[in-house]
C-alpha cells in the first residue's frame, strides 16, 4: 500500500517550470478572447494549498475558465471552459479533463464508454428475485463473515455514517428509508456538492442502492438484514448518468466526506476515463495529484476510505498497458482511488471461499470479503452465486463483482466505529485487517503469492463481522 507514497512529489513538479501549482499574481492583462460556442467541459486544476481564492478566480478568468468550486484545504480548483486549449493554457500537469477525454479521447484509444461500475470481467448485472416471505436464507454472504450473530450482538449505532460514494441511494426502499440521511447526502457530479434531492437520488443505476443495502440495509417483513443496519447511510453521488465517475466528482465526495467526517465511506468504483492514472502523464498527473490530495485530506479528518479491487482479473502492478487508453502503464500508475495510501482495499470471493474469478489481486490487498462468483453456486434454497441485496423499487436482487465485497468491509468497517467511536483510521484498518478470518493461498499458489496471514488473493483474510463486535 506504499506504491503512492513513492510518487506523490516526483512527476507533477518535475513537469513545469518554477512553481507547479502557483496562480499567477492579478496584474493588468488585456481581456482574453475566449470560446462562447463550443461545449464546455469541467477541469481539475492544481494550486498550492490555500491559495487565495481571488487568485484562482483571477486564473481562471483569465483563460477562459470559470470555477464550479474551490478547496482552499488541498489546493484543488473545479472549472470549466469552453475552449480546447485550457489545459495547456493552465499546464498540462496542472489541469486535467476527464469529460473532454470521454468526448475526445486520444486517436489510438481503446477506451470505451462503459461504466466505470462496471468492469472488464465482470458485469454486475442485477438479476430480480423473488420476494418471499423470508430472504435471509439466500444471505450465504452474510452468514459467511458471520453478521447475523453479529447483529444479535449489535447493528452499529446510529452515530456513525457510512457515506456510499455511488449511483445514489433509492430513499424510499423499506429496507433503506430508516438508515438513509438526506442531511449529510450530495450529489458530486458537476464538482461541487449538491444536497437538493434529486443531485443524490440514483437515476438510471441501481448499483449504489444495492451496496447501500449491503453495508446497513433491515426489511424486517422480508428477513433481509445489512451488516450494520443500526447506522446511517449518506448517499454522495459521483456516478453520472454515463456511468463514469470523473475526477472532479471523486474530489468532490471525498471532500463532502471530509466535511461531514464520516467514519467510514465505500467506494466502488475506479476513477474515469482510465483505468490507470499516471503521475508522470501530462493530464494524469493533474487528475492522480488532485484526487490523492482529497483522499489523504479525507483520512486527516478521520474518514476510513473502503474501494474495490476491481474486477479485471489480474494484478495491477504487473501491467504494463491501460486497457482503457492508449498510454503505457509502470510502478508511477495506479488504479483510483484504491491505489492511494490508507485506502483499504478489497478483493472479492464466492461462496466456496475462494477468489472470485474476475477480482483483481496484488500485494496491495488489504481484506477479502464476499462479492460472489457464478462458478460457485451456494446449495439449493441458499440464494444465487452473486450476493443479494437492495435493488430499485423496493425490490431485491443479486450483482457479482468486487463492488459488492466493498460494502462487506465497510460494514465490518462500520460495526469497528459504532464500537470503538473516535478511534482514527489507521486503528479501524489495523482492527478491519487484524480480526479478520486467515484464508490461504491453496492450490491457487504460485499465482497467489505470500504467507495465509497477507497474501495477493486475500490479504490478511476474510472480514469477520462477529470479531467486530464482541
Amino acid at each position: 500500500m506504499s506504491r503512492i507514497r513513492r510518487l506523490l512529489v516526483p512527476a507533477l513538479v518535475a513537469a513545469a517550470a518554477g512553481s507547479v501549482f502557483a496562480a499567477p499574481s492579478a496584474s493588468a492583462a488585456p481581456a482574453p478572447e475566449c470560446d462562447t460556442a463550443s461545449a464546455p467541459f469541467n477541469y481539475v486544476v492544481l494550486y498550492n494549498p490555500r491559495t487565495p481564492e481571488r487568485k484562482v478566480d483571477t486564473e481562471l478568468r483569465a483563460k477562459c475558465g470559470e470555477k464550479v468550486a474551490y478547496y482552499p484545504e488541498i489546493g484543488v480548483a473545479v472549472a470549466t471552459s469552453r475552449n480546447a486549449d485550457f489545459q495547456a493554457k493552465i499546464g498540462v500537469f496542472r489541469a486535467y479533463s476527464g469529460g473532454r477525454d470521454v468526448a475526445f479521447p486520444p486517436a489510438a484509444s481503446a477506451r470505451s464508454t462503459r461504466s466505470a461500475v462496471v468492469d472488464t470481467k465482470e458485469s454486475e448485472e442485477t438479476t430480480s428475485v423473488a420476494v418471499e416471505d423470508d430472504l435471509s436464507a439466500q444471505q450465504w454472504d452474510m452468514r459467511a463473515i458471520q453478521a447475523p450473530e453479529a447483529n444479535k450482538v449489535s447493528g452499529g449505532s446510529r452515530s456513525v455514517t457510512v457515506g456510499v460514494l455511488d449511483s445514489g441511494i433509492e430513499p424510499t426502499h423499506p429496507a433503506l428509508k430508516g438508515a438513509l440521511d438526506p442531511k449529510t447526502s450530495a450529489g458530486c457530479n458537476s464538482g461541487a456538492p449538491d444536497t437538493t434531492p434529486a443531485a443524490w437520488a440514483p437515476t438510471n443505476s441501481d448499483h449504489g442502492t444495492h451496496v447501500a443495502g449491503t453495508i446497513a440495509g433491515k426489511d424486517t417483513a422480508r428477513g433481509f438484514t445489512g451488516i450494520a443496519p443500526g447506522v446511517k447511510l449518506a448517499s454522495v453521488k459521483v456516478v453520472n448518468d454515463d456511468g463514469l465517475i470523473l475526477p472532479e466528482a471523486a474530489v468532490c465526495g471525498f471532500m463532502w466526506a471530509a466535511k461531514h467526517r464520516f467514519p467510514v465511506t465505500n467506494n466502488s468504483y475506479y476513477i474515469d476515463p482510465g483505468m490507470f492514472y499516471c503521475a508522470k502523464e501530462p493530464g494524469d498527473a493533474a487528475a492522480f495529484e488532485a484526487v490523492r490530495r482529497a483522499v489523504t485530506y479525507s483520512t486527516g479528518r478521520g474518514v476510513l476510505n473502503v474501494a474495490a479491487a476491481g474486477n479485471s482479473g489480474f494484478d495491477p502492478d504487473k501491467q504494463t498497458v491501460d486497457p482503457n487508453r492508449p498510454h503505457p502503464v509502470d510502478k508511477s500508475c495506479g488504479i483510483l482511488p484504491k491505489a492511494i495510501d490508507g485506502v483499504v482495499n478489497v478483493s472479492s470471493i464466492g461462496y466456496a471461499g475462494t477468489k472470485s474469478s474476475f477480482s483483481n489481486y496484488g500485494n496491495d490487498v488489504s481484506v477479502t470479503a464476499p462479492g460472489g462468483d457464478r462458478a460457485q453456486l451456494p446449495p439449493a434454497g441458499q440464494g444465487a452465486g452473486c450476493p443479494l441485496s437492495t435493488i430499485f423499487n423496493g425490490a431485491y436482487g443479486t450483482k457479482c463483482g468486487t463492488s459488492m465485497a466493498s460494502p462487506h468491509a465497510a460494514g465490518v468497517a462500520a460495526l469497528l466505529a459504532s464500537r470503538y467511536r473516535h478511534a482514527p483510521p489507521v486503528a479501524l484498518r489495523w482492527l478491519l485487517e487484524h480480526q479478520a478470518d486467515t484464508v490461504a493461498c491453496g492450490t491457487a499458489a504460485p499465482v497467489c503469492e505470500g504467507p495465509a496471514k497477507d497474501n495477493s488473493y486475500y490479504g490478511h483474510g476474510r472480514v469477520n463481522a462477529l470479531d467486530a463486535v464482541k
